[in-house]
């Protein structure tokens, strides 16, 4: 007979699916964005201004590099949140840093073309790559991850 008492499940809170599939849904939004631009899909680019695009596929490899950290980071940590997996802890936390160092580099780029909306959008996704990192820590130290 085995002593059970030690080994207790923790049982998967409802909002960790909600939290896992809104967030699956955002960063799978944002890896199909980064492979459109990088592909350069026409049909997907052409509401962008000429400018704009020139200036995207101008970028340093290290800018894209961070855009990939950043998308796919904020991916595969959704997939492996709702796996109930705690390397979504790392991953969320890339995402965000990559996105945040990222956004800051458009900002301080004095030859960056400007958007309407395209800070309020830059803030949004900051904000919720934050906000993902921060409650995969806490499904993490509430042992809801393995």
């Amino acid at each position: 007979m085995t002593d059970t008492s030690d080994q207790t499940q923790i049982k998967t809170p409802r909002h960790l699916w909600v939290v896992g599939v809104l967030s699956l849904l955002w960063n799978g939004f944002g890896c199909f964005d980064f492979t459109m631009t990088a592909t350069r899909n026409a049909a997907y680019l052409e509401p962008y201004p000429q400018e704009m695009l020139d200036y995207w596929f101008a970028m340093p490899m290290w800018v894209w590099a961070l855009w990939v950290i950043g998308v796919f980071g904020g991916f595969f940590g959704s997939v492996l949140l709702l796996l109930r997996r705690k390397l979504a802890v790392p991953l969320f936390g890339a995402s965000f840093l990559a996105a945040a160092i990222s956004m800051l580099v458009g900002m301080l780029d004095a030859d960056a073309p400007r958007m309407e909306g395209a800070g309020v959008m830059s803030a949004i996704i900051i904000l919720i790559a934050l906000l993902l990192a921060v409650y995969a820590g806490w499904m993490s130290r509430r042992d809801v991850l393995r």
